[in-house]
């Protein structure tokens, strides 16, 4: 099924992305702040409004490339939902970006999968009128022991706060997406959803403590800097188009348990690139003891998520 190829494709990429933001975040030359870092992705993410113009090239729409002629004028529910979208994805990278900051990407992106997962399950349930599955107590239990071996190797009590809050906050935000697919076309959702990432973005700017802290971290940013920035957020907004339109062509809860993939990415590319990768942007201890343990505790959220969603 090509939205299958799509979802897997989509969490290489987000597997890079997750590598290349634990660098960014981490290194104090490049763009330390998580708010900051937040603030721009938000941006970037925003912009990917531009694909629309690839729908007027013959051909592309019919593979599934939006196009601006099913673009309609919005309701307020879509505008309401399109702007909670925005806020709850940037809360979330907030969270997240702090957490790389602290820890391994390996180490807190499966919690924060496992975490959005369970919320999204649950909060399907509630407003979407998701059925539960036969094996959603069996499914439950495997992704909390994961998450719990996860968390054991986490330094601080704080960076387990950060991917939880995260995770609930990404949940957040893909029932809003969902919602709001459901309530209008993808092509129209999309659309207004990033025009509300800009606009919500740009409005940060209007609170003076936060203009200044973007301001300040910006003029210390490298050009070379900027470019990493823009290429890992070039990877992401590919990654999240993938993912979105795999969810409207396939089954959403397919689509949901393939993220379990990953994880499994972040560790191959680590193990296979380790040498050429910045330090900061990977886990240095390769201890067959920590070798062991993190695959014990990716297989065992693989094996929930599948559980979960199938």
């Amino acid at each position: 099924m090509s939205w299958i190829l799509l979802a897997t494709v989509g969490q290489f990429l987000n597997a890079i992305v997750a590598i290349f933001d634990k660098y960014i975040v981490s290194d104090e030359k490049v763009l330390p702040r998580p708010f900051v870092y937040a603030f721009y992705s938000c941006l970037i993410t925003g912009f990917w409004i531009v694909i629309y113009v690839a729908g007027f090239i013959p051909g592309l729409a019919d593979l599934g490339v939006p196009t601006l002629r099913n673009v309609e004028r919005p309701s307020i529910e879509v505008v309401a939902m399109s702007f909670l979208a925005a806020y709850t994805f940037f809360i979330a990278l907030v969270s997240m970006f702090d957490a790389l900051k602290r820890a391994d990407a390996t180490n807190a992106m499966p919690i924060i999968g496992s975490v959005s997962a369970l919320s999204s399950f649950g909060l399907s349930y509630l407003f979407l009128d998701a059925t539960l599955s036969e094996n959603f107590i069996f499914g439950v239990v495997l992704l909390s022991v994961g998450t719990l071996l996860v968390a054991q190797t986490l330094p601080k009590k704080s960076v387990i706060l950060n991917v939880a809050h995260s995770g609930l906050f990404f949940a957040l935000h893909y029932i809003t997406m969902k919602a709001l697919f459901l309530d209008t076309s993808f092509d129209n959702g999309f659309f207004w959803s990033r025009v509300a990432f800009v606009l919500f973005t740009l409005s940060l700017l209007l609170v003076p403590a936060y203009y200044q802290k973007i301001r300040e971290q910006t003029s210390e940013t490298s050009k070379k800097a900027g470019g990493i920035v823009l290429l890992a957020k070039v990877f992401a907004g590919v990654a999240a188009f993938m993912l979105l339109k795999a969810t409207d062509m396939g089954d959403v809860s397919v689509v949901q348990a393939l993220g379990g993939l990953q994880y499994v990415f972040i560790i191959i590319i680590t193990i296979l690139f380790a040498h050429w990768l910045p330090e900061s942007a990977t886990d240095r201890d390769m201890r067959p003891k920590v070798f062991f343990r993190k695959i014990l505790y990716v297989v065992v959220i693989l094996v929930g998520f599948f559980v979960l969603f199938t």
